[in-house]
């Protein structure tokens, strides 16, 4: 068997290449991606910049329904964007996931105002304090935190509680 020096190579050139691993660990990543991409709505996906043909693997993954099929082409996909620069679509990805973390944490806050309004009296005075664009509506905002106290003690369905969800909304 003969060295690498015989071969004429320099061993140094040869670390740089980077491991099976590493290779793996980027080749999956990419998949991930891709995943994510397929994922999308095409509404969502017409707005990603992909070339023709990337996206035309993307929209065949979203048509095909077995498993085996989809994962073949998940890896092709792969593939594809092995020659993509992937920075704008990730960037576009984790705007849009941070969206949709801001709305989440908007319905949150929305859903706590509206349980705290209902439990009692005195956190409508807090509410007003805090949102002075409520101030106009406030017998409004009143009338319909009484009926869905009423609701609840009835067990009646939770009209006025969803009103009171849509006012809340105008507000916050």
């Amino acid at each position: 068997m003969s060295t690498l020096y015989e071969k004429g190579l320099d061993p140094d050139a040869i670390d740089d290449r980077p491991s099976k691993t590493r290779r793996k660990k980027e080749m999956h990543a990419l998949q991930d991606l891709g995943e994510q991409l397929v994922d999308l709505s095409k509404d969502r996906l017409r707005q990603v910049p992909l070339d023709e043909g990337l996206r035309g693997a993307i929209e065949l993954a979203q048509r095909i329904t077995t498993h085996e099929g989809k994962r073949r082409q998940l890896q092709y996909i792969g593939k594809l964007m092995r020659n993509t620069d992937t920075s704008a679509i990730k960037t576009l990805l984790d705007l849009w996931s941070g969206e949709s973390k801001a709305a989440t944490a908007q319905l949150h806050l929305l859903e706590r105002w509206r349980e705290r309004l209902i439990e009692n009296d005195e956190v409508l005075t807090e509410f007003a304090a805090a949102y002075p664009q409520a101030q106009a509506e406030i017998q409004t905002l009143r009338t319909c935190i009484r009926n869905a106290r009423k609701e609840k003690e009835m067990n009646k369905p939770p009209k006025a509680y969803r009103e009171l969800f849509q006012l809340l909304k105008q507000w916050l």
